[in-house]
């Protein structure tokens, strides 16, 4: 019988990874067999435990916190999305050589478009945050033609280093939280790419006014319950609010398709996930 091919998660910490649980489900669903294992990084040595794992005939991999820059920074061949985040969480041994991707705006515009139902053409975005998560969607949320993309972030000058690259031939433009604030802007989507949910804050002053009617309200955080930005949301009348998992899932749908040629279905694994969230 020929050997399963050996992809893996790194991390650090890993333990609480849903990646290989992803992969599996997509796997079965396909009826193809996969060998999909968490590998604990050591700080510091990111390059050395993606060589051991090569060694032992690894083939792809996915690369969460702390090593998308190290992942990003050993590859030689790196997709554009990748460039424009500077950061990877997708590789792939391409003959003699590690070639890279970020499929996260991917799985976020998947996410929005397919499973939520919600164009992004033509609509006002607000995007929370300019650090990592916030690089990896942004150029690929442009590429789905919003009016117009303003991006927030508590260090002003970190929203304008991260338009920099987009403000000349895209609607792109940064604020600070205060003139947010002052100017009233009302936004069709806003999405928060901050960690805030993670300790219960907000990214915005609680009185923010920022969701049109009809809104959308989307946090990359996901958990059992509700997350504090969707609760907010709800409260400021957004109508719809979501939280990351589904781009969780499909952003694996997004490495999977690149290493085994076939897009698996998200929403039975989106469902799935959901379910076992809700038992605990």
């Amino acid at each position: 019988m020929k050997r399963a091919d050996k992809y893996a998660v790194f991390g650090n910490p890993i333990a609480h990874s849903k990646s290989p649980r992803i992969h599996a489900l997509f796997a079965a669903s396909l009826n193809q067999h996969i060998d999909y294992e968490k590998r604990l990084a050591p700080l510091g040595d990111f390059a050395g435990e993606l060589q051991r794992f090569f060694d032992e005939g690894g083939v792809g991999a996915n690369v969460t916190v702390p090593f998308k820059r190290d992942a990003f920074a050993l590859a030689r061949e790196a997709s554009l999305r990748a460039q424009q985040a500077g950061a990877a969480n997708f590789l792939m041994w391409r003959g003699d050589h590690w070639y890279c991707d970020n499929t996260d705006g991917a799985g976020l515009v998947r996410d929005i478009e397919t499973n939520l139902q919600v164009t992004l053409k033509d609509k006002n975005v607000l995007l929370l945050g300019a650090g990592g998560a916030a690089r990896g969607v942004i150029g690929p949320v442009l590429l789905r033609s919003p009016k117009q993309i303003v991006v927030v972030n508590r260090t002003a000058n970190r929203a304008a280093e991260l338009v920099a690259a987009y403000e000349n031939e895209y609607a792109a433009s940064a604020l600070s939280v205060a003139d947010l604030v002052d100017k009233g802007i009302k936004f069709d989507v806003v999405i928060n790419a901050t960690s805030s949910s993670l300790s219960g804050e907000l990214p915005l002053p609680d009185s923010a006014e920022v969701i049109a009617p009809g809104a959308l309200a989307y946090d990359m955080m996901y958990g059992k319950q509700p997350t504090t930005f969707m609760t907010w949301a709800t409260r400021q009348g957004a109508s719809r609010v979501a939280d990351g998992l589904g781009m969780l899932v499909e952003q694996a749908a997004e490495s999977y398709v690149q290493w085994r040629g076939v897009l698996p279905q998200a929403a039975p694994v989106i469902a799935q996930l959901r379910a076992e969230l809700a038992s605990g």
